[in-house]
């Protein structure tokens, strides 16, 4: 017997979503087919971890059900939305195996009493630090198609890889900083800069956000010639495109942030990095511009980024689409 609660009304839904640790609900629609590939794995998912009160899946008929697919600003299906003490945490458009396992980790460590913000599991959702309290993870709501990265290393990771849900691989590898670099078999997670030690990132999300904390994970080795941690960072916020290297450096930055020694977790490789919130308000976009490194360098790396805040309203609702499972999507 199937444990997935199908929703039937807006008000069953707070319900669960306020009277169960965590939630993940699946919307779909009859006529998806993405959306019935991914139906049995999400079955055998609730049958398997549902557990009363604690963690509960559920499924919302998008076309019956109108009013919470706009409510959630769910614009394409399938879209799962994880939900966590009340708050929305996670947001996979697709039908993404791999990332739905990564959500039954995290309600696995949830369940066992453990902190599901930094995960030993190279399988789990990984975040390097400690979520702020009352904030989510807002990465989920990047236009990963949008992202544009300047001054990166070809050999290296595109700038997806820096909001990846994986463990580093260089932890995973063991590394602590000096031992081996560590990959995956899709090549190396991480960006590295090129002809020198400034990277621009450039960042567009589909909702508007609010943004608190920015984890910035760096795991260069000890060698000689071993990149470097970013120093210098500046933020811009709502910037209709990147900035080149000559613009950023004549525009006042939103917020300037000096990062040292003392700033990185010994363990994760991590820095949390508190923005003046009052200034990241109703943010649709985010430039990030590594001024320089923490060294006397050549190169800067870094392997992971994560955005946490609270979601706002979405910026272009559109038209509800139908998504495979293209990576990005």
């Amino acid at each position: 017997m199937s444990k997935t609660v199908e929703i039937d009304s807006p008000a069953q839904l707070q319900s669960l979503i306020k009277n169960s640790k965590a939630v993940i609900v699946d919307f779909y629609a009859t006529w998806c087919q993405p959306c019935h590939a991914i139906a049995p794995v999400y079955e055998q998912f609730s049958s398997r971890y549902s557990r009363a009160n604690v963690l509960t899946f559920a499924k919302v008929d998008t076309d019956k059900l109108p009013d919470i697919t706009r409510n959630h600003e769910v614009t394409a299906m399938p879209t799962f939305i994880y939900f966590e003490n009340g708050q929305e945490h996670t947001r996979i458009r697709g039908g993404d195996v791999s990332k739905l396992k990564d959500l039954v980790a995290r309600f696995q460590t949830l369940a066992a009493g453990g902190d599901p913000s930094v995960s030993s599991s190279s399988s789990g959702m990984w975040f390097g630090a400690s979520l702020p309290r009352g904030k989510t993870d807002v990465t989920s709501v990047l236009e990963l198609r949008g992202l544009d990265l300047m001054n990166a290393d070809s050999d290296f990771g595109p700038a997806r890889v820096l909001f990846s849900d994986a463990k580093p691989s260089a932890l995973n590898a063991g590394k602590g900083k000096g031992k081996a670099e560590g990959a995956t078999e899709q090549g190396k997670d991480w960006v590295e800069s090129d002809t020198d030690d400034q990277l621009m990132l450039y960042l567009p999300f589909q909702s508007t956000v609010k943004v608190h904390t920015i984890h910035i994970t760096s795991l260069p080795g000890t060698d000689d010639d071993a990149p470097m941690r970013p120093g210098k960072i500046h933020f811009y916020v709502n910037k209709s495109q990147t900035l080149g290297f000559e613009e950023a450096e004549d525009t006042p930055p939103t917020q300037a942030v000096e990062l040292s020694e003392k700033d990185w977790d010994s363990e994760t490789g991590t820095a949390k990095i508190e923005l003046r919130f009052v200034k990241f308000q109703n943010v649709f976009s985010l430039v990030i511009f590594v001024v320089n490194g923490d060294g006397d360098g050549e190169r800067v790396r870094i392997d992971r980024l994560r955005i946490l805040g609270e979601t706002g309203e979405k910026r272009d609702l559109g038209k509800l689409e139908k998504i495979g499972d293209e990576a990005g999507e």
